[in-house]
């Protein structure tokens, strides 16, 4: 693979990667929203496997493929039948966040402030190795601020948990970038990490759901504070 060529795919994956934590800040439908960290997930693999593809890194490319699998396939296919359950539970073929703490204009301007500071933040680094994958380290600082975000102002149970997997995307993407990959251990323990989360937190929200008929956190905070 060409230098030019490298550079050219690693920027189109990092743009859609970044792109995708946009469009969960934009869309206030629950499908949309798996439907966007699943992208994310496409975007996270693609990265993997275009550093390993330019250090000719088998197991590198080994671990994007894994990636792939687990948060492109498994991980919104959970996500999935959990929203699926919470649409026949509510009778509707359409589950919306109804009220975020933040408007989506005001969501996508602080997106766009955060991805500015991830920048700020991220140019002494970039100086430091002037290499492409240095260059798109924001990328990861931003989706990480935008998952802490999206924790802090989201109200449905499932849309914090799709928080939680763009903060945890971030990070892999940010020592990916950083770092050209972490060894394939500790891929794999911190993917298993994650799919044990997210079976968990399945489980929790169906509990809730049963119990108390919503997920959604400030009906939950009422039914506490009665």
């Amino acid at each position: 693979m060409s230098s030019g060529l490298y550079t050219q795919l690693l920027d189109l994956a990092c743009g859609a990667f970044l792109l995708a934590a946009v469009i969960v800040l934009w869309r206030h439908e629950l499908a949309a929203l798996v439907r966007a960290f699943a992208l994310q997930g496409v975007a996270l693999a693609a990265i993997a496997v275009f550093l390993g593809g330019h250090e000719e890194r088998w197991d590198l490319i080994a671990v994007g493929l894994g990636i792939g699998v687990l948060r492109a396939g498994v991980l919104p296919y959970l996500m999935r039948r959990a929203l699926a359950a919470l649409a026949a539970d509510r009778g509707s073929e359409e589950v919306r966040e109804t009220q975020p703490l933040v408007n989506v204009a005001a969501s996508l301007l602080t997106a766009a402030l955060l991805t500015l500071l991830a920048y700020a933040v991220g140019r002494p680094l970039t100086r430091l190795d002037p290499t492409p994958a240095a260059h798109a380290l924001p990328v990861g600082l931003a989706v990480v601020l935008i998952g802490f975000f999206v924790l802090a102002t989201r109200r449905r149970a499932l849309a914090q948990v799709v928080g939680f997997l763009l903060l945890d995307n971030g990070i892999t993407a940010t020592a990916f970038l950083a770092t050209s990959g972490v060894p394939l251990i500790v891929e794999l323990g911190v993917s298993f990490d994650v799919l044990l989360a997210v079976l968990v937190l399945q489980i929790l929200t169906t509990r809730m759901r049963e119990a108390f008929g919503t997920t959604d956190i400030d009906d939950l905070r009422e039914l506490h504070d009665r």
